[in-house]
């Protein structure tokens, strides 16, 4: 990767973790999964609010590095409008990205590509991914009790 696309995409891994969206509690929502990473101390809860099949809103809070917090903005802001089935798409390719499995990846993902390098960094896929371990584990739980009560927290241990 050239000095000039590291140099981006650190940009907007920074930008997301200072001015973080969707940053807030969801009162009204559908579920809402809790994540955290004992390793580090990161911890976050992730809120889904569906139309149907449809993520009509996702929101998270917490506290974590900038990589968490980043990451956790960057798919809040990425799975807005899709399904739940394109949701959880989007976390296998995620996964496989920041896991160094499937790199090649990388190119179709937009944004989430800024988290692409964490791959180089095996202890820090733990944090770029918390928030979609999260949100995998409130899909879940949508999908099978539709509008449920939470679900229980999610570690990436």
């Amino acid at each position: 990767m050239s000095a000039e696309l590291d140099e981006l995409y650190q940009s907007i891994i920074l930008d997301h973790n200072r001015r973080p969206r969707n940053y807030r509690v969801m009162d009204d929502a559908h579920v809402h999964a809790d994540g955290q990473n004992p390793l580090c101390g990161d911890q976050l809860t992730i809120w889904l609010k569906f139309d149907g099949e449809q993520i009509s809103d996702v929101s998270f809070q917490g506290h974590g590095c900038a990589i968490s917090k980043a990451s956790a903005s960057l798919m809040t802001a990425t799975i807005k409008g899709k399904t739940r089935d394109e949701a959880e798409r989007l976390f296998s390719k995620f996964h496989g990205v920041v896991t160094g499995v499937h790199p090649e990846d990388a190119e179709s993902m937009g944004s989430l590509k800024a988290l692409s390098g964490v791959s180089r960094f095996p202890l820090r896929v733990k944090c770029a991914s918390l928030a979609w371990h999260a949100m995998h584990a409130a899909l879940a739980q949508y999908a099978t009790a539709g509008e449920a009560a939470p679900v229980a927290p999610v570690s990436t241990e």
